[in-house]
């Protein structure tokens, strides 16, 4: 069954929130005048009942307005993140362990 919903594919950047994630969608095109290529990106917010993590890419799909900010939802995961790669989006988080001024 076929419908005429966007569906996009992304990374999951952000899974902080209660059923929501932040997933990036990467896209290239060509400029008019100069011909470079020409990367954007935008961040989505989605709604995610398969519990995705930072890392993997997922293909999301038009949906009703579920909150103020979001209207995609997760339709699959296409491939799950690497541990090696989500230890080091984990660690990019962290911040530095504070240290005493007087030592």
């Amino acid at each position: 069954m076929s419908n005429s919903r966007r569906r996009l594919n992304g990374v999951v950047i952000r899974a902080k929130l209660a059923k929501t994630v932040t997933v990036r969608v990467d896209r290239s095109y060509r400029h008019r005048l100069y011909g470079k290529v020409v990367r954007r990106s935008k961040n989505y917010l989605v709604h995610d009942e398969m519990g995705c993590r930072p890392g993997d890419l997922v293909s999301i799909v038009e949906s009703r307005p579920l909150s103020k900010m979001k209207r995609w939802a997760v339709e699959q995961v296409v491939r799950h993140a690497q541990e090696a790669q989500l230890a080091a989006s984990l660690a990019a988080v962290d911040v530095e362990p504070v240290t005493e001024a007087g030592a």
